[in-house]
């Protein structure tokens, strides 16, 4: 998530409260997840098994909660709660914005596209030329919508992210500041939910086809012209590289890569990144042809067990 104009290190540090190390006019120009940050951006860690990443990834500053020494070129914000901090700076820069109506006066909508009765359409929402938006679909704010691209009822872009921080007192909410977008020529079924990114894009990939009740977690990128099937689920930042099918009821954790060509076959559940062009099957998952092979293996076991006896 980019700020509409260049901060200083100072300047965001009074913004949370914190102290800084580092030059008081350090440039600052966004805030990011660990898996999406660029040169200029903010990323909170809180936990030491993740402070060297952290400390050598592409971000310029670091939201942290000890004094550690500052890398070459970086500045840091030190924080008694880097979670809390990066949701006050969440609010900040992208605070909620109450809607005014079905649709928002500052959506845009391109030339020749259909939008059905009791659509919500929010702020800043930009859908292209040529689109279909059957009734329903709820599309929330910030949304990018290519051109040619159908949405079928009920669905809903752009929910926040599930992603929680467990306190004594119970679970603590990371906002979501991210967008989703959907590149041109996608159709997307019924009553699927985008969520969008914490701080970077959920993005649907040219051509890409998604089937009724389909769960696509928050800040995961599919690629073009993939397949996705009834009552999937994808958790969030998911890669799925282009030309990808999967069947239905598949599961896919988080922070996983589905190479391209993979074959997903229904039910599936993937724990681990995938081969390119390699069918997959079961859960745990593995390549299909070996996991029959197993499991007609163990079909065979009661006889074996009575030849024993």
């Amino acid at each position: 998530m980019k700020f509409p104009q260049k901060h200083t290190l100072q300047q965001i540090a009074t913004i949370i409260s914190s102290t800084y190390i580092g030059d008081a006019a350090f440039p600052v120009y966004g805030m990011n997840e660990i898996h999406v940050v660029t040169e200029g951006d903010i990323v909170f860690v809180d936990h030491p098994k993740y402070y060297d990443k952290a400390l050598n990834s592409a971000a310029t500053v670091i939201l942290i909660n000890k004094e550690v020494e500052c890398p070459e070129g970086k500045g840091l914000l030190i924080s008694d709660d880097p979670f809390r901090d990066f949701n006050k700076l969440t609010e900040y820069f992208k605070p909620f914005q109450k809607a005014s109506g079905h649709i928002a006066e500052s959506a845009q909508i391109g030339k020749n596209t259909i939008v059905q009765p009791n659509v919500f359409i929010g702020n800043n929402v930009k859908i292209g030329e040529n689109c279909l938006i059957h009734s329903n679909v709820s599309i929330y704010d910030e949304c990018i919508i290519g051109n040619n691209v159908i949405i079928h009822a009920g669905t809903v872009l752009g929910a926040d992210a599930f992603y929680y921080k467990t306190r004594p007192t119970g679970y603590d909410k990371l906002l979501s500041g991210g967008r989703v977008v959907i590149d041109h020529h996608v159709e997307i079924g019924a009553l699927c939910t985008i969520d969008k990114g914490v701080s970077g894009d959920t993005f649907i990939g040219a051509g890409t086809k998604i089937d009724n009740q389909v769960q696509i977690g928050h800040d995961t990128i599919i690629g073009e012209k993939c397949l996705i099937a009834a009552q999937t689920g994808i958790a969030g930042c998911v890669i799925v590289e282009d030309e990808v099918t999967i069947w239905g009821q598949v599961g896919i954790r988080s922070d996983v890569r589905i190479r391209k060509g993979t074959i997903l076959l229904a039910q599936t559940g993937v724990s681990k990144s995938t081969e390119e062009n390699t069918r997959y099957w079961g859960t745990p998952s593995g390549e299909a042809r070996t996991k029959l092979r197993e499991f007609a293996a163990v079909k065979k076991l009661p006889g074996l067990i009575d030849k024993i006896k």
